[in-house]
């Protein structure tokens, strides 16, 4: 625990004339900076990094008990020492994203995705809030005694003494020790890395540096380049002088003087959390808002259980005297404002003896920064006060301490201005919520899009890093049709696939092509098949499975398709006959087991071989019992994106009778079991485990509606870790899956977009682990509509792996890609215009004859092993999925 420092006679003689002491201190003169550790020529600080905690739509109890949590860690853990909170903004740096993009992706154009991204982020300019808290644990020497040893150095012309090895070990046990007790409160506090400190000191004076080694503590010449500054005080801002010097940031330094009685939480008067929430209009922009990102320094000092009671007996001491005062003059009568204080005063000495209850004595500082002029400055200053003066919180340019209060904000300082301060109940400081806000996604891997609460920033979300961590491994999309579940579906698909996965996309509605145009735009080896007519036999399940377990699943496939008659006169036996026979054959498929029935002797198999037959014909029938095309190539396990495109099937709800099923249901059914079968051996193949996989089944809700596909979802969702094998599924009805436990069971993250009715919107809330009730409802029912009750698509609420719940917008980095991947009519209606058109302008070229041109794209139902990139629209839009 820091001791208190000696004051020097001068400013005891500051005193004396009525001037702070603090104020006539020189600024801290930094001698290293460790992980952790800040040390000064008068003091030691142990610093950390602050997590965010997601309380924008945490239940009302739960930020509650977590508020009361960071008030009894204040009272517990930092009683006595000196404190220092500085909350910081930086922006998503687009070029760093660039670099880690060559980590994540190893498949397609990774250095185009890498580019497309870091344009992005760099459009966006999102802001991301790091917070710092400061802790002083030792007092090196009196600021008397530093200056003249620094005075001395300087006059024999002696090199700066460094910090000894022997007080760095000291401090940074001492450091350890108090950050253990921090780690377990809701901060949830780690040692600052070297790195992160050294960037949060050179940012002050708007000289970047680059980052210091991560190695020795930072000391001597590089120590000097960190710290140096060049700063102008003014009556209302200081000035920031950079190397060239010329200005490079007019800064102000704010007060608040005065907060009302009691403060509400949780609501708006959480005053560090809404700092995010503040915007302002630009002079000369477009008439936009923008955010001003203001940042925050609090200094504050727990008072100890026997130094807060002196202080307010001594306060209630003087209002008692004031009162007996009042009371023998001639008027009798004492100030209304005397009483309170005296009443207020004895209910808090009333408190801490009863109740434990912890003084706090606080000075918030907000820090106004703008590199555009003095007047931008201003304005956004004007903003801070409007904003807060909204919340009944004075918010004002301390006038002429701009100079002290700069000091006063620097890491390794101290408090100087000591009047701007308040004396309350921990519980105040802590209803500040300066932690709070939105938090939600991985902490690493590729981009989803971004966060749209509170505290903007980048939301990361990997699909198929669940098995890799242990975890299970299914992710859900529900909402309402056309708010952008099957665009962010496929965005999710093709970063798997940039991932080097196997994606497979189970397309039951037809609407899908775009993400294989998307797919070859990226570079990715992109794969489609639409089971048709003109597709025979490309879900053959003898061309999809091992020889030795196809023909049962085959029989099983004919079963289903031959009415109830034929399978009670026992028509099964000579199916499997057939299978055998085409399986012991050096090419079985399921045309030859059709062809073989047809010239059987036996009546039953010859009728059934017929009927077959004519199936065949038939847009459902061709897939499964077709003969094949020379050149056709069916599914394959390979890594890349894969769509299988399976339109116009009519299956039966679940509990059906095969008896009572119709005959395209029948055969809808069949050819489902096919591809489920398919996906099935393709997730669990021995020899595909180091695979990572993805299926992805939109409007899974057509799944759901037959007992098959419910066991196939739950068969992949309880086995998916163990298979490498992740599933993302798209629906409009949350409650068809309430009663899938295994796929309910191995949920790790769900995105809930906008639903209108009461029962969905309940089903939505327990995917999501809200409270249900009205609150839920209505951030469902509203979370896809700006403030004009337009449709925003891709917005939505996101429960992570973690349980953290928040609004989130997703995104694609590209305009092109955006167009690709639409999934409007009209949109796919010009785009397969366009593709028509180039392939009839197309002229083919001859021996490379003048005038013949090369034929120009891809026809969509090719594979493309090897694919290149389109090019790339110049354009850029900041519209979202």
């Amino acid at each position: 625990m820091a001791a208190q420092t000696k004051q020097p006679s001068f400013t005891r003689l500051a005193r004396m004339v009525g001037l702070s002491a603090e104020r006539l201190l020189p600024p801290a003169r930094l001698v290293a900076v460790y992980d952790g550790v800040v040390v000064t020529d008068t003091a030691a600080w142990a610093y950390f990094t602050l997590a965010s905690s997601n309380t924008d739509l945490m239940a009302t109890e739960a930020q509650d008990a977590e508020q009361d949590a960071a008030s009894t860690a204040l009272a517990k853990v930092l009683a006595g020492y000196d404190a220092h909170l500085k909350i910081l903004w930086s922006q998503q740096d687009g070029a760093s994203f660039r670099d880690e993009a060559h980590r994540i992706f190893t498949a397609g154009d990774v250095a185009a995705v890498a580019e497309m991204w870091a344009a992005r982020l760099n459009q966006l300019a999102l802001p991301q809030r790091h917070l710092l808290l400061g802790v002083k644990i030792a007092t090196r020497d009196t600021v008397a005694r530093a200056n003249a040893k620094s005075a001395v150095v300087s006059a024999l012309g002696l090199a700066a003494p460094g910090l000894p090895k022997s007080e760095l070990l000291k401090y940074d046990g001492l450091a350890r020790r108090l950050g253990r007790r921090l780690e377990a409160t809701p901060w949830r506090a780690s040692l600052a890395p070297a790195e992160n400190l050294a960037w949060a000191i050179s940012r002050e004076s708007f000289r970047p540096q680059s980052a210091p080694p991560h190695l020795p503590p930072v000391g001597g010449a590089s120590l000097v380049r960190l710290a140096q500054s060049h700063v102008e005080p003014h009556a209302d801002h200081v000035r920031i002088i950079n190397a060239q010097g010329t200005t490079a940031a007019w800064v102000a330094v704010m007060a608040m003087p005065t907060f009302p009685h009691e403060i509400t939480t949780p609501g708006e008067q959480e005053w560090l959390r809404c700092l995010s929430e503040i915007r302002y209009i630009p002079a000369g922009g477009n008439g936009d808002e923008v955010l001003v990102c203001p940042e925050a320094s609090v200094r504050w000092t727990v008072l100890q259980r026997g130094d807060a009671l002196k202080a307010v007996n001594k306060v209630r001491a003087t209002a008692k005297e004031q009162r007996n005062s009042a009371a023998e003059n001639s008027a009798g009568q004492t100030s209304t404002e005397t009483e309170e204080s005296e009443a207020i005063m004895e209910e808090l000495r009333r408190g801490m003896t009863r109740d434990g209850l912890t003084l706090v004595e606080d000075h918030p500082r907000i820090i106004v920064s703008s590199t555009v002029s003095v007047e931008d400055l201003r304005a956004r200053c004007d903003a801070v006060t409007s904003h807060y003066a909204d919340l009944a919180i004075d918010c004002v340019i301390a006038t002429e301490e701009q100079r002290d209060l700069w000091l006063e904000a620097q890491i390794g300082d101290t408090l100087r201005v000591t009047d701007l301060g308040h004396i309350r109940e921990t519980g105040a400081l802590a209803a500040s919520m300066w932690w709070g806000g939105s938090e939600a996604g991985d902490d690493s891997g590729p981009i989803a899009g971004f966060l749209t609460g509170t505290t903007p920033g980048m939301c990361r979300l990997d699909v198929t890093a669940g098995s890799a961590r242990g975890d299970a491994t299914t992710t859900i999309l529900v909402g309402r049709s056309g708010r952008g579940k099957t665009t962010a579906m496929m965005m999710a698909q093709l970063t798997a696939a940039q991932k080097g996965a196997f994606a497979l996309m189970l397309g039951f509605k037809g609407d899908e092509g775009g993400l294989i145009r998307a797919g070859r735009y990226l570079g990715l080896s992109s794969h489609q098949v639409t089971a048709s007519a003109a597709t025979p036999a490309v879900a053959d399940l003898y061309r999809l499975l091992p020889k030795d377990d196809a023909a049962l699943e085959v029989v099983s496939q004919l079963l289903i398709i031959l009415p109830q008659r034929m399978r009670d006169a026992g028509v099964e036996t000579q199916l499997l006959k057939a299978c055998n026979a085409v399986g012991a054959g050096p090419d079985p498929a399921t045309w030859r087991v059709v062809e073989l029935l047809s010239q059987s002797e036996d009546p039953l198999a010859r009728q059934a071989g017929t009927a077959l037959a004519e199936l065949a014909r038939t847009q459902l029938g061709a897939p499964l019992l077709g003969q094949p095309e020379p050149g056709a190539s069916p599914l394959r396990p390979d890594p890349g994106v894969w769509l299988v495109q399976v339109p116009g099937l009519k299956l039966p709800k679940a509990g059906t009778p095969p008896a009572d099923m119709t005959l395209n249901e029948r055969v809808s059914l069949a050819l489902m079991r096919g591809l489920i079968a398919y996906a099935l051996h393709t997730a669990s193949r021995p020899d595909l485990r180091g695979l990572p996989k993805g299926i992805f089944i939109p409007e899974v809700h057509v799944l759901t509606a037959t007992d098959d596909g419910r066991r196939f979802l739950d068969y992949i969702a309880r086995t998916g870790r163990a298979l490498d094998t992740a599933l993302v599924l798209d629906t409009q009805d949350p409650s068809s899956l309430l009663g899938l436990d295994g796929v309910l069971e191995a949920t790790t993250t769900v995105a809930a977009f906008e639903t209108s009715t009461r029962p969905q919107q309940d089903a939505l809330s327990e995917l999501l682990r809200l409270p249900v009730g009205e609150s839920s409802r209505a951030l469902l029912r509203t979370v896809g509509k700006d403030a004009k009750g337009e449709i925003v698509h891709g917005h939505c609420v996101v429960r992570d792996r973690r349980d953290r719940v928040a609004t989130m917008q997703w995104d694609v980095p590209d305009e092109e890609l955006l167009r690709l991947l639409s999934t409007n009519p009209k949109d796919q209606a010009d785009q397969h215009e366009a593709e028509q058109h180039a392939a009839d302008s197309a002229v083919p070229a001859s021996n490379g004859e003048a005038g013949q041109a090369e034929p120009e794209g891809v026809p969509l139902d090719a594979d493309l092993d090897e694919a290149s990139p389109v090019h790339r629209a110049d354009g850029r839009s900041s519209d979202s999925t």
